[in-house]
């Protein structure tokens, strides 16, 4: 994991623990409904934690830090996962900051983090980093997943459609891509699979995507679809199915946590709204006034809070209103949705398939190449595509 160290990744490796020790439910794992029971899916205890991170926060802390101010988690199952923690430590790395920005920067008080010269030394360094941890574990196949901070949207390149001439360009010192994308030349380079579960760049370049065709390796996302997108996803269909005509659908959004932190850089926020603005007009087929807001609240800690006001018109012209509040925990909602991936990504490597996996959309605010942002089709796609009668499917 690309900051392992943060709320999601320290709750995916609290979970993994877990799940091994048999010491919680499945409960919020996909994989585990009844529609995924015929695959043969890598159980938790098959799976080796290992990650980058910028910050001094160890797996360990970053748990008792979580339950102390957000109150998830019990002290009990903290204490009983804490050895298992501390040996995932190990596995823990000094991530690369080329190419991040000072907001980013300033977090990075981990000792001996990675300042190279250049992109490319950068993605050397990946590569080599989880080339080392495949071949130490003796593991058949890694899965990167990017659960770093989010990054502000990226400015255009010439060498971002080709990734000849992005590899030439990432010899320079110029900041060309971000650390995202780095982390994904990198996974490639080292035949990996990557998973962006952020609104960064990452992967979603020509020329990244390119390469990932000439290195014959599977990746998926970006942005995880965990609370107020979701919602939108299941709530959209609803009114266009019941002709029923959405006028204006306003989000207000507030978080705390490290991310809330993040987006409250304007550059930053505005890669996170516009995977989360659009969704609606997709879904209806026409354009409503939406307004998507995110703002930033320290106390709330891990929580994050929606509150959606949607104005439609019914029959006979007459002018109605749904409003809804989510509340939930951010990381409490996102880790099993990465073991989840995980899984499912190990799946696909297993069964001999490479590329894009399209059929994740259902977990992404902004997947690859979907035909529809409704989460029931979004969900049936991912049925399907994991049927034994699928004919790609290997026997």
């Amino acid at each position: 994991m690309v900051g392992a160290c943060g709320g999601v990744g320290s709750t995916v490796a609290l979970g993994l623990t877990a799940l091994k020790k048999r010491l919680a439910p499945s409960t919020g794992l996909v994989t585990e409904l009844p529609d995924f029971r015929h695959l043969d899916l890598v159980k938790p205890d098959q799976i080796t934690v290992g990650g980058h991170e910028i910050r001094s926060e160890s797996l360990l802390s970053a748990v008792r830090t979580m339950h102390s101010e957000s109150r998830v988690f019990s002290p009990e199952l903290i204490a009983k996962c804490a050895p298992a923690l501390r040996a995932t430590q190990r596995n823990i790395k000094p991530g690369i900051v080329h190419g991040s920005t000072r907001q980013i920067l300033d977090l990075g008080d981990r000792k001996s983090v990675r300042a190279v010269a250049t992109a490319a030394a950068a993605v050397d360094v990946i590569r080599r980093d989880l080339t080392g941890f495949r071949e130490r574990h003796a593991l058949d196949h890694v899965v990167v997943v990017n659960v770093a901070s989010s990054e502000p949207p990226l400015k255009p390149h010439r060498s971002h459609n080709d990734y000849p001439q992005l590899a030439k360009a990432i010899k320079g010192k110029p900041r060309i891509v971000p650390a995202s994308t780095l982390y994904a030349l990198g996974s490639f380079a080292a035949d990996c699979s990557y998973i962006n579960f952020t609104p960064s760049a990452g992967a979603r370049l020509p020329a990244v995507e390119q390469f990932a065709r000439e290195r014959d390796v599977l990746y998926a996302g970006r942005d995880g679809k965990t609370g107020e997108t979701l919602l939108k996803s299941v709530l959209a269909p609803m009114f266009a199915m019941r002709h029923l005509n959405i006028q204006s659908w306003i989000g207000h959004n507030v978080l705390g946590n490290r991310d809330g932190e993040i987006l409250s850089n304007p550059d930053v926020k505005a890669s996170k709204i516009k995977s989360k603005d659009g969704l609606v007009s997709h879904i209806v087929g026409y354009s409503p006034d939406t307004r998507t807001s995110i703002e930033y609240v320290p106390s709330l800690k891990d929580w994050k809070i929606a509150w959606d006001f949607i104005h439609f018109s019914g029959f006979l012209d007459t002018t109605m209103s749904l409003q809804f509040i989510w509340s939930g925990s951010d990381s409490i909602l996102a880790a099993p949705l990465i073991i989840d991936l995980v899984r499912l990504t190990e799946h696909e490597y297993a069964s001999g398939r490479r590329g894009p996996m399209n059929h994740l959309g259902c977990f992404f605010k902004d997947p690859r190449r979907v035909t529809s942002h409704q989460y029931a089709d979004q969900w049936r796609e991912l049925v399907e595509h994991l049927r034994p009668t699928n004919p790609k499917i290997a026997p």
